[in-house]
């Protein structure tokens, strides 16, 4: 006799008849990217590996509603497949919906329709697929509350999260994607995996009105090209774990934390110049990150006088910049004007997030 896996899983259909539940948590925007894999970071903790994130009110929302029992429903906007599955059979554990299938499965939920919403492009490198995900596991720790059970705390979701897509990805994850869905904010994440527990330390840049402030002094941009950041990141860790690009890497960590010291003062002209400075790095060690038109649109806006880079893992997707607030105006209308002829492309409207995961 086999052993019956499903035996020990709960149909929250009924529970979600009476209250469906919607949670969204933001994207994000960085500098200091790819410091956040585990690869890199732990043999040079005596560095302070850091990474720099943005929150973006640009939000991605997960509604969770009742579905038939013994099946689990998932869809995406931006995605063809709307597709069930029955928890009788192997769930698929692989894209394009394997982490959301393994959430849920951890949970031990069926009876359930998963729906994916967000307000940035699909594969835009704003951390979409991770922001998604940590919404889905509030989701479905605020079901397990309805249900008189233990809610996950922020700190919870978080490790959850990472694992969870760590795991998934055959540990070629960062944490940087999901802290910034969680959290919110302007924050400078220093690595350090080897302390038991504290994964990370987190200082938070800027508050209240000075969100604001910055707010009016970076720009976000699509490419109106999707990325895809899995077979990037390979090829980054390689080459620094072979040496290649190591020096690279270092001496734009010191760039960032440079940078996070400027924010945090507000003065957002040396700010340009200090991300200029990673941008010149990244070039060297990085320059698959580009393409033509993502790089023409960078080299605009250093000669506007502005601070500029590709988001995530580049290679299309989204790019931002920085500067002194005349000067992201006048940037604003010349990425306009290039973005306009180009399918899907243009400025995306959003603000620091200070929220989090709700």
């Amino acid at each position: 006799m086999g052993f019956d896996m499903t035996s020990n899983l709960i149909s929250v259909k009924k529970m979600l008849e009476e209250r469906p539940v919607e949670v969204s948590a933001p994207c994000r925007i960085d500098s200091g990217g790819t410091w956040d894999i585990k690869a890199m970071s732990i043999p040079f903790e005596h560095i302070a590996p850091v990474t720099l994130n943005i929150a973006l009110t640009l939000r991605t929302k997960i509604i969770l509603s009742p579905f038939k029992e013994g099946y689990i429903k998932i869809s995406s906007e931006g995605f063809q497949d709307i597709a069930e599955y029955n928890i009788k059979k192997d769930l698929p554990f692989t894209p394009p919906f394997g982490i959301f299938l393994a959430a849920v499965n951890h949970f031990g939920y069926h009876g359930l329709e998963v729906t994916i919403k967000s307000d940035s492009p699909v594969r835009s490198a704003l951390g979409g697929s991770s922001t998604a995900l940590v919404a889905l596991i509030k989701a479905l720790s605020d079901l397990r509350i309805i249900s008189g059970g233990d809610g996950l705390s922020k700190s919870q979701i978080l490790h959850l999260g990472y694992h969870i897509e760590d795991g998934i990805s055959g540990g070629h994850c960062g944490i940087q994607d999901q802290a910034a869905a969680v959290y919110g904010g302007v924050n400078l994440w220093t690595w350090r995996y080897s302390r038991e527990n504290k994964p990370f330390l987190r200082e938070t840049l800027l508050k209240g009105k000075d969100l604001k402030e910055i707010s009016g002094s970076i720009i976000v941009a699509f490419s109106g090209q999707s990325h895809v950041a899995a077979r990037m990141n390979r090829a980054w860790i390689g080459d620094f774990l072979s040496g290649k690009t190591r020096s690279g890497w270092i001496n734009a960590n010191e760039i960032v934390k440079g940078l996070a010291e400027t924010i945090r003062n507000k003065d957002w002209r040396l700010a340009a110049g200090l991300l200029r400075e990673e941008m010149k790095i990244r070039r060297k060690i990085t320059p698959d990150a580009l393409i033509p038109f993502t790089s023409e649109l960078i080299y605009r806006a250093e000669k506007t006088g502005c601070g500029a880079r590709f988001a995530g893992a580049g290679a299309g997707g989204s790019l931002w910049a920085i500067g002194e607030p005349d000067r992201i105006r006048d940037l604003k209308d010349k990425w306009e004007e290039m973005l306009m002829p180009v399918k899907g492309a243009g400025i995306l409207r959003c603000s620091v997030d200070q929220r989090g995961v709700i």
